[in-house]
């Protein structure tokens, strides 16, 4: 079996990329220090600008798929489990707003943390090209990451 991520079909929408990005953010973070970033990376593009709130331990802007995947190790020490539940779409063009429940698990604690996000998201050319997170409870994070 292959276990290699298929790449993205130009035709797909934007939600559906973004679908797969949320199924590959839950696996990888569920999968540890063993966890395979690959598909995680096949849904982002080569110049791809993470914006994270400077006032998170993991805050500030990570650009191109390898400082991504800093940013996700970053996450995968505090939480092993991380999940946009109900996520509505609300689609412009290559822009996407998603409304919906951030689940986490800090790792440390087992507490699972059921937040309201929302995320502002372009995608060009089949990838996800600029990501922004507004996470709801900023204190509630940065508390998680001191659990550890």
């Amino acid at each position: 079996m292959n276990n290699e991520p298929s790449p993205p079909a130009s035709h797909d929408t934007p939600r559906r990329v973004l679908e797969r990005f949320f199924e590959a953010e839950r696996r990888y973070m569920q999968g540890a220090g063993s966890a395979n970033f690959a598909e995680f990376a096949a849904t982002l593009s080569d110049d791809v600008v993470l914006h994270q709130s400077p006032d998170l331990p993991w805050g500030g802007e990570y650009v191109g798929p390898k400082r991504y995947e800093e940013w996700a190790r970053a996450m995968n020490a505090v939480f092993d489990q991380v999940d946009m539940q109900a996520p509505q779409f609300f689609e412009q063009g290559d822009t996407v707003v998603i409304v919906g429940q951030l689940v986490t698990r800090i790792r440390a604690t087992g507490e699972i943390m059921k937040l309201p996000m929302t995320q502002v998201v372009t995608v060009k050319s089949g990838k996800i090209a600029d990501f922004r997170p507004f996470y709801w409870n900023v204190p509630a994070y940065v508390a998680a990451a001191q659990a550890r």
